[in-house]
């Protein structure tokens, strides 16, 4: 204390004669205390602060808007203590070139502090940008779509004039157009010749409720409401055989393609296994509660799968008789069933509306569809394609495997459809109870061409109807079952050609229904 007491009063005592010496030379006297403060701040300013004194200070400038509430142009609220106010913020610290000798150096204009852009600064700097991860993805998935389109012949889809645009880049430019997309149009149908009646084929004394043509394409089998079963040869249409046995309606038949086996199953609940050779049953499948509707035979493996009206299908091994699973799921009954040999294996339709989807290996559903609203009588698997058709009184709906995704609805046909067939050529065939033929472009679901053939004579009107209906292996005949006990052939017209029967099809806009 004693020390620090003395260095102050030296101090003191040579402010002391200074002033006296301004005071001697007339110059205007300087306040001791302020004199004083000063020579503390100094000596404290290099002691303390030294280190430091080279780095410039900004002070912050506060700028006054006269009471206006001031926002930025993205709409985000300004939180400022000073209402009214806005803060117009400098930077202070370093600076990349030195400093004046104790002056701090200020930023120009072009280096402060951006504040937010406004709106067309914002679009301008987005279109400058080299687009974005999500938005070559969102590019690279639509070029994919188009490009399947493309392939399957289809025109392409566009928007109606009115929505929404879309920011399309083109050829790697990074500038953007806007382009406006137009409805969605049915793409052009293939053309089709049509078809026509050319044999009417009599013997049974009830109706015809199933067909099938042998793998060799030399005769075709079918089964009927008399309870017997009749064997025709294809290019004639001459009865070759007739076999007995069943005790009520034949409903199904199917000629193996691995071995000389008739298989059929009728409303008696019997499922037969007819040796062609000696024209005999040799194996019988007992199992089903009630009716038996349907049935089909696995193309690979020696499997047979049948349907009935007790709400399941069953799958039988050939050789032993027995009864692999029973497919339970269904709650009405199980109209039509057909199988493959891709997944899913087995593909049944119900009067519960529903269409499932089977896992062989397990005996389970793997996919329901539930689409329909009404009963579904007929199923069809394209020969080509890895999809199948679903014909019920609402409209038919074709799928896609393996997990039943909806392609579109083939819409027109209004009545109780039974059967459904496809060829090769895109020809579906869906036949109705009221005796209507209707004849579709698989691709574009156009309906081409419509039949009604005339009952047999000395049938009445109303035993019009079309119980099954299927191509011959070559394709180029097609034979329906019908209500007034007569199989009927179609062909095709040799000598129709695109000028005499046109497509008559104009590009209207699809009303596109997901169910």
């Amino acid at each position: 204390e004693v020390q620090k007491h003395s260095v102050h009063t030296l101090v003191f005592r040579s402010l002391k004669r200074t002033h006296d010496m301004f005071v001697a030379d007339n110059a205007k006297p300087i306040p001791l205390d302020e004199e004083s403060h000063k020579v503390k701040m100094a000596v404290k300013l290099r002691t303390e602060y030294g280190s430091v004194l080279h780095m410039p200070t900004l002070k912050e400038n506060l700028r006054e808007k006269g009471g206006s509430n001031t926002g930025d142009p993205y709409g985000h609220k300004q939180y400022s203590g000073n209402q009214g106010q806005e803060l117009e913020y400098m930077v202070t610290g370093t600076h990349p070139y030195p400093p004046g000798p104790g002056k701090g150096v200020a930023l120009t204009a072009d280096t402060k502090i951006q504040r937010m852009p406004s709106e067309s600064a914002a679009q301008s700097l987005a279109v400058a940008l080299p687009p974005s991860q999500s938005r070559l993805d969102a590019n690279r998935t639509a070029a994919g779509v188009g490009d399947i389109y493309r392939h399957a012949g289809m025109s392409e889809r566009s928007q109606p004039p009115g929505a929404p645009m879309a920011v399309m880049e083109a050829g790697g430019n990074k500038n953007s157009a806007l382009v406006a997309k137009k409805a969605p149009t049915m793409p052009k149908p293939q053309w089709h010749p049509p078809w026509k009646l050319y044999r009417v084929i009599s013997g049974h004394l009830g109706w015809v409720r199933c067909i099938a043509v042998e793998p060799g394409n030399q005769w075709f089998v079918t089964g009927s409401a008399d309870r017997t079963i009749k064997i025709w040869d294809l290019a004639s249409g001459k009865l070759k055989l007739s076999l007995t046995g069943h005790i009520s309606t034949v409903r199904g038949v199917i000629v193996s393609a691995r071995s000389p086996y008739l298989f059929s199953c009728g409303e008696d609940k019997q499922v037969k296994c007819w040796d062609l050779e000696y024209n005999k049953v040799i194996r019988h499948y007992h199992g089903h509660l009630s009716a038996v509707y349907g049935l089909d035979l696995h193309p690979t493996i020696d499997v047979l799968v049948t349907c009935s009206r007790d709400s399941t299908a069953r799958i039988w091994d050939v050789r032993t008789k027995a009864s692999v699973h029973t497919l339970s799921g269904h709650t009405n009954a199980v109209a039509t069933v057909k199988c493959q040999a891709a997944e899913p294996q087995i593909i049944t339709g119900s009067h519960d509306t529903t269409i499932r989807l089977w896992d062989l290996v397990a005996g389970k559903t793997r996919v329901t569809l539930t689409n329909h609203k009404k009963s579904v009588r007929a199923v069809v698997l394209h020969p080509r394609h890895y999809t199948f058709a679903s014909g019920s009184p609402d409209n038919i709906k074709q799928w896609k495997f393996p997990d039943g995704n909806f392609i579109q609805n083939l819409s027109g046909h209004n009545a109780i459809i039974n059967t459904l067939a496809v060829n090769s050529d895109g020809v579906l065939v869906s036949g109705a109870d009221n005796g209507t033929m209707h004849l579709w472009d698989w691709r574009t679901g156009y309906n081409f061409q419509r039949v009604h053939a005339a009952v047999q004579p000395g049938s009445l009107d109303s035993e019009s109807g079309i119980f099954a209906c299927a191509f011959d292996q070559s394709e180029s005949r097609l034979l329906t079952a019908e209500a007034d006990k007569t199989i009927k052939v179609y062909r095709e017209d040799d000598t129709a050609t695109e000028e005499t029967h046109p497509v008559s099809w104009k590009p209207e806009i699809i009303k596109r229904k997901r169910f």
